[in-house]
This record gives C-alpha cells, structure tokens and sequence, in this order.
C-alpha cells in the first residue's frame, strides 16, 4: 500500500483534462480550501522512494517570474544530471518500482563536461575584481595567477601576456578589475578566470598611472635619475638633432625658434611616430642612429601636448635607457609644462615645451654679438689702464735711480779694489797649496824602498824574479838579480848556510 503527497503544486495526481465535469464544479467550489492544501504538499512523492510523478502543470521557473535569471538556465542545464524516470502521462504513480529506483551512473568525464559546458556557456564574459594572490611571475608567455577577496578565491590566466603586455607589472597585494570568461580544466577538475589584457587595471589608480609609478621607482633605485648623471648642454651647439613627427606645430614651432635665434645653425630632423603602437620602438631607435653621428652636440626628444594615452611613448622603458645610453646630451620636451614623463626624469635637461627646449638649446645671436663686442670694449679698456699703470710705474722707477754717469767712477774703484782683492786671494791659496805638496813629497821619500837602498842595502831577487827572503829557498847554482840604489847585478849561487 502506497501513501503519496502532492509537492509540485499541481491540483493532483491526475491530469485535469480527465476530470469528470462534476469534479470541477466541486473543485471550483472548494478552489480556497484546495489551494491551501496545495501550498501544503505541492508534489507526488512515493512513500516507497520511488521517482518524482511528472507535473501536468509544472512551476515557472525564477527567471521567468522572479528574476532569478541564473537559477532557471541552471536547472535546465542540469537536466541530464536526473535519473530516469516514468513519463507517462496521466499515470499518478510509478508502475515499475525497482526500474525507477536505479539511478544513471555517470563517469567523471561526463559530468565534468557538463559543468563544463554550463560554466563556459554561462560565464562567457564576466567582469571581475579582487585583490591579487599567488603571482609567480612571467611563466614563458603566460602569466598564472589569482584573484581573491574576504572569503573565496578563484585561479585567473592571462594568455599571450608577451605579445599584449600588461602595462603595468602585477604584484600581490594588488587589486584589479579585469573581463574575462570561465575556463573548466577537465584533467584537474578546477575551474580558471581567463582574462582578456586590454580589459584589466588597477582598481582605483588607472593602469597607466600605476605602471607609470612602478617603472618611475624601478628606475630610480638603478640611479638613472640622478643629478650626478646630467651632463651639461653645450653653450654654442654647431648641429642640433631633432627626434619627433615630422608633422604638426611641435616640430614647426621647434625650427622657427632655433632658426630665429640662431639662423645658421644646422638642424637635422630624425622624424618618427610620437604615439600609438610601435612609437616607443621608434624613438628609441632613432636615439641611437643620432649617436652614431660625430656631429651631432644635443637632441631634442619631445612632441607635443595631449592625453597620457598620447604622451606614454614617452614612458616606456624603451625610450628611457636609450636617453640614458645617449653619449649625446639630450633635451626632454614633451607636452606643455605640466605633462611629466618618465623621459623628462631621464633626460640631462627638461623643457616644459619643444619651444622652451629649442630656447634652452642655442643663444640668441644679435645677442651673443652684442656680448662679444662689450667683451672687446671692456678688454681694451683694461688694457689701456694696465699700460698706463705700468708706464706711471716705470716713471717713479727712473725719478729714483737718477744720473748713470755721475755713479760711473765709484763703480769703476769698486772694480778695481775687487780685482786687487781677488789676485791676493789667488796667490796666497797658489803658495798655501804649493808647501803642502813639497811636504807630501818628502813624506813619501821617506817612505819609499829606493830610499833604503840609498843608505847601502840591496834586494836580492830569485830566478823567478821575487825578492829572496829565506835562503832556504835557493839551491846552489841559482841566477840571482841584486838591485842597488843605482843599477843591479847578476850573481850565482855558490853555497848555501
């Protein structure tokens, strides 16, 4: 025996269509009372178990009557996820228990598919925002992070971040708002936010704000803003180089200012794209062509104003160290004065215009000759007063020394006094000299062999020519030399003592 209850909110099990005409008349008559029974008790459910009765007029969904959009896609999509079940119609409970009591067993693959297919199809283009978590940095072209706030957190991917990059750097801690859809990875069974890059940037600050600061720091902690780097602009520039449009008031207003103050000097336009795509490239390239010219003594790097959409050529990295990498000095003039740039930070000097720069870049010429020519009169002038000092000078020297030839006598004493003075001192020092070398001759004679031979003594030298000292030293028969104070002798040795 089965009890049921009627849950779906139909007015009964049976189909209205087969109640007899007297039935609906009491239905009709009784519709409040039944209508709060079925409040009660909206769907046949067997007591048993058993499946769910199908519903001859089944309940609008939330999307339909209530706005709950989501909610009745949901439901429809999940159909497949239910078990079998008897759809006859008109049947008000299940004729076959056991067949309707086994569910449909579904593999995994099939089931991830189906969340899979709704997620994507559902979730297709979703703005998001959350704070960043878990960056590990640039992995080949990707970038694999995630977004989270207070309670949950949800993997993102932005794909081909090399060839559409960021232009800021994400960092944890940061908060974004981004588009993207909903990615399922079956194999993983996770689901991922994958995020379009031209549709991501800080929440708050503005993307470019943002990566205008972070590479403003990064490239000041490497010390290519620092005084100690500016080189100074030269006074006198015989060739000016010029990297901007080769259109526009910029590059009009640039010429006519350094052609007005200067006209002859020479100016050579590297003409390049100041915004959009590929313009950093550009300039950053034609910086370096300018240095392999041996003639050129500044660039002006510059444009003119506009939005920092317009003006973030300028701010690329690109464009900064080549400014740094410059052997030229270089001349910042980008937008109006108050339009800052990471080249203006970079570069050996900022102008607020590209008229200010070609301003700073040369003197007026009327001027400069006016300059010189003062220059001229005042070096005159002082030469004058040098000559005339020293002639005034030259004056009081002469009053001082008076008449050359009344002092003529007195110097001619003087000199013959020094004469007689010095040949005394010369033939006292010839006397004092010649007593010591007879002294040190007679000392020598003193000491000298040939003056004890003097007194009668000989020496008596062997057959090899050295004097004997020893007898023992000769046999009978033996050459002797004697030397005398005047001549020597031979001699033979006869016998020995």
């Amino acid at each position: 025996m089965k009890s049921q209850l009627d849950i779906f909110g139909a007015d009964g099990a049976a189909d209205e269509g087969a109640q007899k005409p007297g039935a609906r008349q009491k239905r009709a008559r009784g519709e409040g009372k039944r209508t709060h029974e079925v409040k009660k008790a909206p769907m046949l459910v067997d007591a048993f178990g058993a499946e769910q009765a199908p519903s001859p007029h089944p309940s609008p969904s939330r999307g339909e009557g209530e706005g709950g959009g989501d909610q009745g896609i949901a439901s429809s999509s999940f159909d497949g996820l239910r078990a079998p079940r008897n759809d006859t119609q008109g049947s008000t409970h299940v004729s076959d228990p056991e067949a309707a009591s086994t569910p449909r067993i579904f593999t995994i693959s099939e089931i991830t598919n189906l969340i899979k297919d709704h997620l994507e199809s559902e979730f297709i283009d979703v703005w998001v925002s959350g704070e960043v978590t878990d960056f590990r940095g640039r992995n080949g072209k990707h970038l694999y992070f995630a977004l989270k706030d207070e309670s949950c957190k949800i993997r993102a991917i932005i794909f081909g971040a090399a060839g559409r990059p960021l232009p800021f750097q994400l960092e944890d801690g940061l908060k974004l708002i981004c588009r993207g859809r909903l990615n399922v990875y079956g194999p993983q069974g996770s689901y991922s936010l994958i995020i379009d890059p031209e549709h991501c940037e800080p929440e708050g600050l503005g993307a470019l704000k943002l990566a205008f600061e972070q590479l403003k720091k990064r490239l000041e902690a490497e010390g290519l803003f620092a005084r100690e780097r500016k080189r100074a602009i030269p006074y006198l520039p015989r060739r000016i180089g010029i990297i901007t449009a080769p259109t526009g008031a910029a590059v009009r207003d640039m010429i006519h200012v350094l052609t007005r103050r200067f006209p002859n000097i020479e100016i050579l336009l590297h003409p390049v794209r100041v915004q959009g795509e590929g313009a950093a490239a550009e300039i950053a390239d034609a910086i370096a062509a300018m240095n392999y010219l041996s003639d050129i003594d500044v660039l002006i790097v510059g444009r003119g104003g506009g939005s920092i959409e317009d003006l973030w050529a300028f701010n690329e990295e690109a464009v900064a160290r080549a400014i740094a990498a410059s052997r030229i000095p270089v001349i910042s003039a980008v937008g109006h004065e108050i339009d800052f740039t990471i080249s203006d930070f970079v570069a050996d000097l900022r102008a607020a215009t590209p008229s200010a720069a070609a301003e700073l870049a040369v003197p007026v010429r009327e001027e400069l000759v006016r300059t010189i020519a003062d220059y001229r009169e005042r070096l005159a002038a002082g030469l004058k007063r040098i000559l005339e000092n020293r002639w005034l000078v030259l004056k009081r020297a002469e009053g001082r020394l008076g008449d050359p030839g009344r002092r003529l006598p007195d110097l001619m004493l003087r000199v013959d006094g020094m004469r007689e003075r010095i040949s005394n001192a010369i033939r006292v020092a010839a006397d004092r000299r010649e007593q010591q070398l007879a002294k040190l001759m007679s000392n020598l004679d003193h000491l000298s062999p040939l003056g004890v031979l003097a007194k009668g003594y000989a020496v008596v030298e062997g057959p090899d020519g050295r004097a004997v000292r020893d007898s023992s030293s000769l046999k009978v028969g033996d050459s002797l030399g004697i030397r005398f104070s005047k001549g020597s002798a031979r001699t033979k040795v006869t016998g020995i003592d």
